[in-house]
């Protein structure tokens, strides 16, 4: 029985996932993410419903579209599988529960802010403002409990603030975009300022390294922009999975 919900689940997963698709492709075009039905974005073919099966029509069409046969990106099957196992994982870790949903809505816009930063450099106002009302919502039922969610909105937008200011004047050019301080407000309110301040750190060495690497390949020098809402969202998942056991692991230390 538990198996079958895991299945159920990660089926869900995958269908949300197409969604998550739409928005990713959708949002930063301003265009509905409603209407109309999804179509190939090269030739405008609009996908039967056996062309839409999250990851199975994808492996069927064999990457590519049914009318022009133009190659379809391997983001969208990535990204509907790895919602499925977001789905499969957070049922099997939280059971049904309110902070279930909470924690797969925070999911689902995770994944959707890494990848449009990553591919436009943009973290768009209508999943980072709405996501810290919802988040502040939640706290009121689930942890982290609706005074750490506003402090966690307070330390998340205020930290990269005052740290994109101070670059600012020091070096009188933008370093970091507001789209990235709403996102660490949009990430303090689902997961308290704690594990906020741990996302940040996991968000900032993995920048960190991808950069360092980019210099030492000569793919780009010190003012080569990094989408760091991208890390910031590889860093929130990590923190709101595994952060509450590596903060006990520090606080250890002091006790």
């Amino acid at each position: 029985m538990a198996a079958y919900f895991l299945f159920v689940a990660a089926a869900f997963g995958a269908v949300i996932g197409s969604f998550l698709n739409v928005c990713i492709y959708r949002i930063p075009k301003g265009r509905s993410i409603v209407w109309p039905g999804s179509a190939c974005g090269s030739c405008g073919h609009m996908l039967a419903w056996y062309e839409n099966i999250p990851i199975v029509s994808y492996l069927v069409l064999r990457g590519r579209c049914r009318a022009c046969r133009a190659a379809i990106s391997l983001r969208y099957p990535f990204v509907e599988l790895l919602t499925a196992v977001m789905f499969a994982g957070a049922w099997w870790f939280y059971g049904p529960s309110v902070l279930l949903i909470s924690r797969l809505l925070f999911g689902c816009a995770l994944i959707v802010l890494f990848a449009i930063d990553l591919e436009h450099q943009l973290l768009p106002n209508v999943i980072t403002l709405p996501g810290i009302a919802v988040g502040f919502a939640f706290s009121f039922l689930t942890p982290p409990g609706w005074f750490d969610s506003v402090i966690g909105i307070v330390v998340g937008g205020g930290v990269l603030w005052a740290v994109a200011e101070g670059y600012y004047l020091v070096r009188h050019e933008e370093g970091l975009g507001m789209g990235d301080v709403k996102m660490l407000a949009m990430i303090g309110a689902f997961v308290g300022w704690k594990l906020t301040l741990i996302a940040l750190m996991m968000a900032s060495f993995a920048g960190s390294l991808v950069g360092v690497i980019f210099i030492v390949s000569r793919r780009g020098g010190l003012k080569y922009a990094l989408p760091f809402g991208t890390f910031l969202a590889l860093g929130a998942a990590l923190a709101a999975t595994i952060g509450p056991g590596v903060l006990d692991w520090y606080l250890g230390f002091y006790q």
